[in-house]
Parts: C-alpha cells; structure tokens; sequence
C-alpha cells in the first residue's frame, strides 16, 4: 500500500502552522519569501527618501496636503470655478478673426486624453481645425495664416503635478518667489513676464498671463448669457468686492486652483505606494529599483511629482522649423537664459513630470522623440543631438548610465505604465455652464467630438 499520500496529508496541517508562525515572528520573511522586489524597493525609498511615503501624491480632495499659493488659498468652490474656465470654450473672447470666437480653451493645448499636453508637435488654440481621437488631429484652420496662429515655439508643458512646480514654463519665468527671487530685472513691462509684479506662485502667475496670451477673457456677457458663472465667482471669491470680483485676474486665480489639484493618484505605482502590494507587475518594479537607483532618475525626477524645479543642458533638439508654425527665437532656445540671461542658465530646461507619457508621440521640449523609450536611450547614451548647444554648456550630469538594453527595457515599463493614471478624463467637467464644444469647439472638432 502507498502511504505517501495519506503521511502528506498529515504532515501538511504541522508545515503550514510551523510557517504561519515563522511569518509572524519575522514579517520581514513574509516580504522575502513573498516578492523580494516589494522589500527591496520599499527599503530603497525609504533609504533615499525616509519613507516612501514620500512620494505619495494627495487625493483631489486633500487640498491641506496639495502645494498652494498662500496668495490664493485652495477652496473647494475656486477649484470648481476653474474647472470649468480651463475647458470653457466661451472664454475664448479675444480672437484675432471673427470665426474663432468662443472655439477654443485653456485645454485646447492641455487636455486629459493627451496627459493634459497637446496631443499634437505643437498645440493650436485660436486658428486650430479638427480634434480627432486624442486631439491628434489638430492643424492650422484653412483660413488662418501662420502668423495669425495662436502657437507657442515650444512643446505645451503638462498642467499634471505642477502644485510641485513653483515657477512655470520650460524656462521658469512665471512665479516671482523662491527661485524667481532676484529676477525682477527680467520682468519686462509691456509682456507677459510683467505678470510676476503681482507677486503670486508660478501657476498663478501662469494662468494670469495665459489668458490674455491666449486672447481668453472673461466678457461680461459670459455671467449674463450663463448665469450659473456669476453664482459660480460669487461662492469663488466672496471676500473681493463685486465690481473687482468678475475680472479675468480672478479667473486665472481659480483656473491655478483647478491645475494644482490635477494628479494622477490613480496610477499604479501611487496605489502601490498607498499600500496595494499587487498594483504594480514585476517589470515595473524592476524598473522602479532601476528608476531609484542605477539609473539615477530620481537625482532630477523628485518629490511626489517626479518632477523638480532643477534646470539642466542636455542638448535635445528644438523644434524643427520645417514641422511648425512661427519661429524659434533665441530666447526660447537658451531656455532658462533666455529668461535669467545668465550665462550659466544658457540652453537648459526644466525638468518635466514623467506621470501619464504613455501613448503620446512627442518628447522633449522641441517634440524631438517619439517615445518612452527613445528618451532614456538618449540619456543612457549621453550624446547630444542638438548641433546649436556648445559643449561647455552640457550639463556634467549629462554622461553614459551604461545600461543594458533589458534595464531600458525595465525602465521604459515603469514609466509608461507604473506612472500611468488610466482616468484623468475625472478632471474634465462634464459639460459647460455654456453647453458649447470642449476642449476646442471649432466645426471640424465638433463633429470630430460628436458634439453637433
């Protein structure tokens, strides 16, 4: 008789107890016998960062954990009011022809299907035609010149986790405290950077700027066609006097309100750091162990937004004149010198957000890479491609991480998918006070929105 089976089946009962409690004697062993990345890279933030906690992005709701302007304090109804100003294709009062009244929005160039960038090279607001899908099918209307293009020369920054950026733009000249301290000098009357005399954060200051740089404006005709946005400022901005409170000052304030609480707390990786032990597959995990350490992205990528407010050379291209509307100025090519004019801000930018890239086609501040993965290439490499940055203004940082082709691999994965929040369309409103189109609202996006 075979007695194998029926000792095995004694025996089990005795292994699994005696395990049971090794694992409560020693939770350390449940994590090494379980999945060794999960401890090791928990014990990695914590050595880097004191806890991973750290890292960890606020909720939307937690406007006490969010970075806010102490100028312009985070309210549940100024958020609101925001939302629906980014989106609001009526806001688009100051057009330069007739035909591109009320068509486009803050979220023409910054919307939710594309990471809240523009879904295309170089994002279109006033004279764009058509939307597509995920707004990559936008190009210059018909009917409008190049020059008559509302265009910027650059790539449209993402508004995602920029509560953890306290100056704006690639070259950091919206924002008049902190690093900006000591800029005044740049702050030239009669443009845009003027807006820094207010004396507000970046995304303030930005969204300020933006919505006359944008030919936006808050017609009195917006709170009487659509009386909900008079009750809307009302609740937004009760302590300001009613002849001062409908101004488009205040719109860029609730528009700031609304961008600091866009964070995508819903990506894997955030879940895992709230605790969910499963949310992230073992490549990604990998690739964070990479992330974190060999490949020393952190260094630039910091704080919960993986992000930072370090500006750095790295020689990447601008964009290619052929592909785009306007010009490339030189002021836009120094980057932060081209704001600061100072010789050791020449050709450097500041570091992005690496939250929700994903899907998208153009990387880098002139759109020169296609994807995830051609990036950290690049970096890995630590080539220049851009022949116009001299060599002595390369960042030192700039050098060969010598990884191999499955570290990149492992490391792309993180990115895209570990740090990608599959539902920011939970920032979008879902319609308007005014009932138009959005993000843009001219005829070929409507009928690409399905909004006629």
């Amino acid at each position: 008789m075979n007695i194998f089976p029926a000792l095995l089946k004694r025996l089990f009962p005795l292994a699994a107890l005696l395990l049971a409690a090794s694992c409560a004697a020693d939770p350390d062993l449940y994590d090494v016998v379980g999945d060794p990345s999960e401890a090791l890279l928990r014990e990695q933030l914590t050595t880097l960062f004191g806890s991973p906690a750290a890292l960890q992005l606020p909720t939307a709701a937690e406007l006490d954990r969010i970075p806010a302007d102490p100028n312009n304090p985070l309210t549940p109804e100024k958020i609101a009011l925001g939302k629906f100003l980014f989106h609001e294709t009526a806001l688009g009062a100051a057009p330069v022809k007739a035909e591109g009244l009320q068509t486009y929005s803050c979220a023409s160039c910054h919307h939710a299907s594309a990471g809240f960038q523009s879904g295309t090279l170089q994002g279109i607001g006033e004279g764009g035609s058509g939307y597509g899908l995920l707004g990559e099918a936008r190009r210059k209307a018909d009917t409008y010149a190049p020059e008559e293009l509302d265009v910027q020369p650059i790539r449209s920054p993402t508004i995602l986790n920029t509560a953890y950026q306290e100056a704006m733009l690639w070259n950091g000249q919206f924002g008049a405290t902190g690093i900006n301290a000591g800029t005044e000098p740049a702050w030239t009357p009669g443009t845009p950077k003027e807006t820094n005399t207010l004396g507000f954060e970046g995304l303030e200051t930005q969204a300020i700027a933006g919505i006359g740089v944008h030919r936006l404006h808050l017609e009195a005709s917006l709170l009487t066609d659509y009386p909900r946005y008079k009750a809307l400022f009302d609740t937004a901005f009760p302590e300001i006097p009613e002849d001062q409170r409908y101004s488009d000052r205040n719109a860029g304030l609730a528009i700031a309100a609304y961008e600091r609480t866009v964070l995508p707390d819903a990506a894997p990786f955030q879940v895992w750091l709230r605790g969910e032990e499963g949310a992230m597959s073992e490549e990604e995990k990998q690739g964070a162990l990479l992330f974190f350490g060999k490949g020393k992205c952190f260094q630039c990528h910091s704080g919960p937004g993986l992000n930072g407010m370090s500006f750095h050379a790295l020689g990447m291209g601008d964009f290619d004149p052929d592909q785009v509307a306007g010009t490339v100025d030189d002021a836009t090519r120094k980057g932060r010198g081209g704001f600061t004019g100072k010789d050791e801000d020449f050709y450097t930018f500041k570091v992005p957000t690496l939250y929700n890239l994903k899907g998208l086609r153009f990387f880098g501040h002139g759109g020169s890479f296609s994807s995830v993965g051609e990036v950290i290439r690049y970096k890995n490499a630590g080539v220049p491609e851009n022949a116009g940055v001299p060599e002595q203004y390369l960042s030192p940082d700039f050098t060969p991480l010598l990884l191999d082709e499955q570290e990149v691999y492992l490391l792309t994965r993180f990115v895209e998918e570990a740090l990608f929040d599959p539902n920011l369309q939970r920032y979008e409103p879902e319609a308007l006070p005014s009932g138009l189109c959005f993000p843009v609202a001219d005829p070929v996006s409507r009928q690409d929105l399905g909004c006629d």
